[in-house]
């Protein structure tokens, strides 16, 4: 950025030498601050996180996003098998499993609710909201390999790099809350940045990636922990002169946005400084728990032994959602289990039962839940034969997610595997068929929700998908 064109020489060159000091720095910057005040009250308002009207009136306003990286067995958590039980010990009926015997859950199943669906014993408290469940038995995948099936799971496509299903809610409906991210991603693995991602969507639709909240420590025990956003607040200037160093940056940005036409990182990164700035407002605050009640801390399990992190996370999302984000995803782990299944399985539904049950009480109770599309899902399923006596492989034919609230079907069961739970057989529903449900209930029609990019438009669900409408209620 230049100094002013109609300043004598001489102050021209003063203005120059000044800036290479702290003090002209701050000088300079004071003068962009005014002058993008200035542009900014003269210009039209184009804030591409706004919010913007749905293709149809929407059943669901946000969604949250439940996922159970490692792919849990639907045999034993929500897909009753009484043949795959009696048949326990004999051969596998497909070719590639006629090498394993099958394995019957070791668990009980029972009804629960008015609606009668059929939860394993492992989830005691989830079962409780049988009525709040639609259930979808039917689905199936392209890969059987936990990669390409997650990244598929989260962008429709295994093979090419695509904008995540947040990216893509976030980019049809925008935000209701300009100062906080309008996708977040709580507690993300490291390494899948594509998972959260815009790809070739503008970078302000990519997830806001927080680990979190601080576990047990001291007071925080009862309150919660303090934000684990790194870096939300400047030591070193205070807010006014955090606007002029800003203001003074983003004139540089858009000088070199103004000469390059189209830069997308440069248009992302002026939209992200501009979040980031406001988000140290309502942030911190936001993710700290410490105002909620010993009673809503108990409904998710903070502090319990086995549920404190994920019920941190279950409430975050809560707060988030209740605070207008459109889209917030949390993730759980090691649901991997080809091995020790009959110990592993158990710890893991012993750490999302009480807080996804809380989750979905406290939504319900707050008025939310019947706006809000909760989603349960793992990349793929697990196979009806054991693997070394006390596992199951990957399974990518027939598996069973779920959701709840937003609009759809609760209490109800759509679609079935086989009798031994290997295979898709009634109410099938691919990740694409999937994906434009999902974003059917937000009220966005997956085919008409495009990007240009690279000579044609792109969507979510490429060239494929159908609304499974036998859910919607």
């Amino acid at each position: 950025m230049n100094p002013p064109s109609d300043l004598p020489p001489v102050s021209r060159r003063a203005t120059l030498k000044s800036i290479s000091s702290g003090f002209g720095y701050l000088a300079f910057a004071a003068m962009a601050h005014e002058q993008a005040q200035a542009e900014t009250e003269a210009a039209p308002v184009n804030n591409p996180l706004a919010p913007k009207k749905p293709h149809f009136k929407a059943r669901a306003k946000r969604v949250i996003f439940l996922s159970m990286r490692g792919a849990p067995s639907h045999l034993d958590t929500f897909d009753y098998k009484p043949q795959l039980k009696k048949d326990d010990g004999k051969p596998g009926k497909y070719a590639r499993l006629r090498s394993n015997k099958l394995l019957g859950s070791p668990w009980s199943f029972a009804r629960h609710g008015q609606s009668g669906l059929w939860v394993s014993e492992l989830l005691p408290e989830l079962a409780g909201h049988a009525d709040d469940l639609c259930v979808l038995h039917g689905m199936h995948t392209d890969v059987p390999n936990h990669p390409q099936a997650q990244t598929q799971m989260h962008t429709g496509s295994f093979q090419f790099v695509r904008p995540s299903l947040g990216a893509w809610s976030l980019y049809g409906l925008g935000t209701e809350n300009a100062d906080l991210p309008g996708f977040v991603a709580l507690n993300p693995p490291t390494g899948n940045a594509q998972q959260f991602g815009s790809a070739f969507l503008p970078a302000i639709y990519q997830g806001a990636r927080f680990g979190s909240s601080q576990r047990r420590s001291g007071r925080r025990a009862r309150g919660g922990g303090r934000s684990a956003v790194p870096n939300i607040s400047n030591p070193r200037l205070n807010r006014d002169l955090q606007r002029r160093q800003l203001d003074f940056v983003q004139e540089l940005n858009r000088g070199q946005l103004e000469r390059d036409r189209y830069q997308p990182e440069i248009e992302g990164m002026i939209e992200s400084y501009e979040l980031a700035f406001r988000m140290q407002d309502e942030l911190p605050e936001l993710m700290d728990l410490a105002d909620e009640s010993q009673e809503t801390l108990d409904l998710y399990g903070v502090n319990g032994r086995e549920t404190d992190r994920f019920g941190r996370q279950c409430l975050l999302a809560r707060r988030f959602s209740e605070a207008g984000v459109r889209f917030v995803e949390l993730t759980h782990g090691n649901w991997d289990h080809h091995r020790n299944l009959t110990t592993d399985l158990p710890a893991r539904c012993q750490e999302i039962d009480r807080p996804i049950a809380g989750l979905l009480t406290d939504l319900q109770r707050r008025d939310l839940l019947n706006d809000t599309l909760v989603i349960w899902a793992g990349e793929f399923g697990r196979t009806p034969h054991g693997q070394g006596g006390d596992g199951r492989d990957h399974n990518n034919k027939g598996y069973t997610t779920w959701m709840a609230g937003g609009g759809d079907k609760g209490g109800f069961r759509y679609g079935a595997a086989d009798p031994h739970g290997y295979e898709a057989v009634e109410g099938k529903m691919h990740i694409h068929d999937w994906h434009a449900t999902i974003l059917h209930l937000l009220g966005l029609d997956h085919e008409q929700l495009t990007f240009r990019h690279a000579g044609r438009d792109f969507r979510l669900t490429d060239v494929h998908g159908q609304v499974a409408s036998e859910i919607l209620g």
